[in-house]
C-alpha cells in the first residue's frame, strides 16, 4: 500500500512537471472544474459558457472579448481519451430547438476543450502575435466531491456520524428500522447486505429530493456501471464490540474501505487534483424555498466542499514540487432570472455569507474566491405590475409543468443575510416573517443574432473572474 501510494505520487509529479513546462513555454492550459449539487444547473452553465465563448456578443465583462482580442474560438478533442466528451451539441440543440427543453443533468464526469486564439494586451501587444490558450472544462457531480471527506473517516466514525445526522429524518425511517433490527455480529448473508444497501440508497435519494445536501456516498445516487456491485453494497450500522471476522459489519467495513480506495481516490488522483480553477454552482433559492434547515444543511455542504480543495497560488516552483493548486474558486448562486434584478445584490450577499468561513480559509492559503448571482440561460423577462395599489417587481416566464405564461413574485430577500442564517443555525422549522417561493420555468424560445450567444445574467463576470487573467 505504501509503495503504491509513493508510485502514484511520483507518477503524478512527473505528469505535473510535463504539464507545467508545456504550459509555461508553449500553449497555456486552464483546467476549469464545474461542479454543484443536484439541480444547480451545471449542464446549462457549461453549454451557455461555451456558446458565449464561441460567439462573444453578450460577453462585455469578459475584457478580452470586449476589447476585441479574441480572434478565434473553436472546439477541439479533449486531451483525456478515457473521459467522455461533454455533449455540447446535443445540449445546445435542446436549449435552442423549436420546443426548447432543459438538458439532462450531470450523471458522470465529462470534459470539453475550447481553444481561444488571443492577442496580448499592454506592452506585449506590439511585440508578439496571438497565442492559443486551451480551456479544458471538467464537469463532475458535486456528490462525488463530498465523497472526498470520507477519506479521513473510518467505517465506525462514518457510521456514527450518519446515524446521528439522520436520526430524526422521516426519509430515513425505513432504513433506521432495518439497521437497528440488524445484528452486525451475525454471519454475512448477501441478501441482508443488499437489503441494507437498498434501504440506505432509498433514503439518500429521498433526502436529496427533499432538499438535503449531505447525501453521501455520492455513487449511491449516481451509480453508473457500479450499480449492484459489492463496492456499493454497504450501509452504516451501529458500532458493536468483539466483531467476528466473517460478520456482516466486518464486511460492511471492508466494502467501505474498498469504496474509498477504488472509487474516491481514483477520482481525486485522476481528475480533481489536476484542476486549477473551480466554479461551484448552488441553487440557493431552492434551499431558501425549502426552509431554514435546508439552508443550514447547504451551508455545511459548501464548507465541506471547499475544504476538499487545495487552494493557493500556482507559482512555477510550487507546481513542480507540490502539484497543482486551485487558484480561483467561484461560488455562484444560479437561477438569478427567477427573481427581479433589484434582488440580485441580496442573493449575492446571501451567497457570500453562506460561504464566508470557507472562503476566508481559502484566501488565507493564497487562493482568490468570489461569490456571484448568475443565470446561465435567461428564461424570464422582468415586469412591474400593480398589486393592491402598489408597484410590484415580477418575473414572467413559461411554467415548466404546464407551459403557460405566468408573472411571479417570489418574495423579497432580506437585506441582511443573517435574517436567514440565524434561524437556519438555530434549527427553525420555517421562516417566521416571510415566505419564499420558487417557480420552475421552462427555457424560453431563442432567436439568436449572428455573433450572439444565449442570453444570460452575469455569465461574463463569472468568466472574467475564472479565466480573464489568463487571456
Amino acid at each position: 500500500m505504501v509503495i503504491s501510494t509513493i508510485a502514484d505520487g511520483l507518477l503524478r509529479g512527473v505528469e505535473t512537471v510535463q504539464d507545467t513546462v508545456s504550459e509555461a513555454f508553449f500553449e497555456p492550459v486552464i483546467r476549469l472544474g464545474v461542479t454543484g449539487l443536484a439541480r444547480s444547473g451545471k449542464t446549462v452553465f457549461i453549454t451557455s459558457l461555451v456558446a458565449n465563448l464561441l460567439d462573444q456578443g453578450r460577453m462585455p465583462h469578459l475584457l478580452a472579448a470586449s476589447e476585441g482580442r479574441i480572434e478565434a474560438a473553436f472546439l477541439q478533442p479533449q486531451p483525456d481519451d478515457t473521459v467522455p466528451r461533454f455533449e455540447y451539441e446535443a445540449h445546445m440543440a435542446a436549449l435552442t430547438g423549436q420546443t426548447p427543453s432543459w438538458p439532462e443533468s450531470t450523471r458522470a464526469i465529462s470534459e470539453l476543450r475550447i481553444s481561444l486564439k488571443v492577442r496580448p494586451n499592454g506592452l506585449l501587444a506590439g511585440l508578439q502575435g496571438p497565442r492559443t490558450i486551451h480551456l479544458d472544462i471538467v464537469d463532475y457531480p458535486g456528490e462525488w466531491l463530498l465523497d472526498l471527506g470520507l477519506l479521513d473517516l473510518s467505517y465506525d466514525e462514518w457510521s456514527a456520524q450518519v446515524l446521528d445526522r439522520i436520526a430524526d429524518r422521516s426519509q430515513a425511517k425505513a432504513f433506521l428500522e432495518l439497521a437497528n433490527n440488524t445484528d452486525g455480529k451475525c454471519k454475512l448473508e448477501e441478501p441482508a447486505a443488499q437489503a441494507l444497501a437498498s434501504e440506505f440508497s432509498g433514503y439518500l435519494n429521498a433526502a436529496r429530493d427533499d432538499g438535503f445536501y449531505d447525501c453521501t456516498p455520492g455513487r449511491f445516487l449516481l451509480p453508473g456501471d457500479l450499480a449492484g456491485s459489492p463496492v456499493l453494497t454497504f450501509a452504516p450500522l451501529p458500532k458493536t464490540s468483539s466483531v467476528p471476522r466473517r460478520s456482516l459489519i466486518k464486511e460492511m467495513e471492508r466494502r467501505f474501505e474498498s469504496y474509498k480506495s477504488r472509487v474516491v481516490k481514483p477520482f481525486f488522483r485522476d481528475h480533481f487534483s489536476r484542476i486549477d480553477r473551480q466554479v461551484v454552482l448552488v441553487d440557493a433559492l431552492g434551499a431558501i424555498n425549502n426552509g431554514p434547515k435546508a439552508v443550514e444543511d447547504m451551508r455545511g455542504a459548501m464548507s465541506e466542499i471547499l475544504s476538499s480543495f487545495r487552494p493557493g497560488r500556482n507559482a512555477f516552483l510550487t507546481r513542480l514540487l507540490m502539484g497543482k493548486r486551485v487558484e480561483k474558486i467561484l461560488f455562484a448562486a444560479t437561477k438569478a432570472d427567477h427573481i427581479h434584478h433589484t434582488q440580485h445584490p441580496r442573493l449575492t450577499s446571501i451567497m457570500e455569507a453562506l460561504t464566508r468561513d470557507a472562503r476566508d480559509r481559502a484566501r488565507f492559503a493564497g487562493a482568490q474566491t468570489a461569490a456571484l448571482s448568475i443565470a446561465s440561460l435567461r428564461a424570464t423577462t422582468e415586469e412591474t405590475v400593480k398589486h393592491e395599489g402598489a408597484s410590484l417587481n415580477v418575473v414572467r416566464g413559461a411554467l415548466l409543468e404546464t407551459g403557460k405564461q405566468a408573472a411571479f413574485h417570489p418574495g423579497d430577500l432580506p437585506e441582511d443575510p443573517n435574517h436567514l442564517l440565524n434561524p437556519a443555525r438555530e434549527g427553525a422549522d420555517e421562516w417566521l416573517d416571510q415566505d419564499y417561493q420558487v417557480m420552475r420555468f421552462a427555457p424560453a424560445k431563442l432567436t439568436l443574432k449572428p455573433g450572439d450567444g444565449p442570453p444570460h445574467i452575469w455569465l461574463d463576470r463569472a468568466a472574467q473572474f475564472l479565466i480573464g487573467d489568463k487571456l
